[in-house]
């Protein structure tokens, strides 16, 4: 049997990591997302001072090399950002990404995308192919030892009860279609009940739509049904016409 590791060890970074998703496509997507959606974003973010001159410094990453590396962490198998970028990116990456900075000023850039890959995820979502599966995940944001102590998420965090007990943070609700394709997604509070955010993630799907008992109700039940005749002959229509044109191009290549 192989040593145990020490939970609280270090992280060690090896070269056998590798994500499987293709880096060059990705940057692709994010860099033409940039050039076409982030001007007007940034137009349309307010501007906020705190009355004092700041100084801009130029990156040597892009915006577009920054969403790229956050979206690689995701499925890198590293459990923190520092250990990943400092260990991974800056050690086996510097061909891909050739304007790496310091940790300290990705930090900065990092602080900077949220926005952008928000509207970014978006632009990701499949289509409704009329089975649809709605489901929630908490995302606890320190010990509940610690929730009086916590000032990051003040007023915002709330505490919620999932199966194996309480939590102190928020809840990600999502919505797949039979694919695995992302098809809504919602971030609310510990205390928001399962079954509020469902109504406004589902406005465009059409057909069935499962869930585990956590959401079952016949109030939702009854607002889902007075809410689907108005949109699921449309929907379902505009989705089989998609179809069809996919399965052409498919024949034509």
């Amino acid at each position: 049997m192989g040593k145990k590791r020490d939970k609280f060890a270090p992280e060690v970074p090896t070269t056998k990591r590798r994500t499987e998703i293709d880096i060059v496509q990705l940057f692709v997507d994010c860099d033409e997302f940039c050039q076409g959606t982030l001007p007007e974003l940034n137009a349309q973010q307010p501007r906020l001072s705190d009355g004092k001159k700041h100084r801009q410094r130029e990156s040597g990453l892009t915006m577009s090399e920054v969403m790229t590396i956050i979206i690689l962490f995701q499925s890198s198998g590293f459990r923190n950002f520092k250990t990943y970028y400092a260990g991974h990116v800056c050690a086996h990456l510097r061909k891909e990404f050739p304007g790496l900075v310091s940790y300290q000023r990705m930090v900065e850039l990092q602080s900077q995308t949220a926005l952008p890959l928000t509207a970014f995820l978006h632009t990701r979502f499949g289509r409704c192919t009329g089975i649809s599966f709605v489901d929630a995940t908490s995302i606890a944001i320190c010990h509940n030892r610690r929730i009086e102590s916590n000032k990051v998420f003040r007023g915002l965090a709330k505490r919620g009860k999932r199966s194996v007990g309480w939590f102190y943070g928020f809840k990600v609700h999502l919505v797949i279609n039979d694919s695995g394709e992302l098809l809504g997604v919602m971030v609310t509070a510990g205390n928001v009940d399962d079954r509020k955010p469902v109504p406004a993630m589902t406005k465009k799907l059409f057909g069935k739509l499962f869930g585990d008992r956590g959401y079952i109700s016949q109030k939702l039940f009854e607002e889902l049904v007075r809410a689907r005749p108005a949109t699921d002959h449309q929907a379902q229509k505009e989705y089989e016409e998609q179809a069809d044109a996919d399965d052409r191009q498919t024949t034509a290549a």
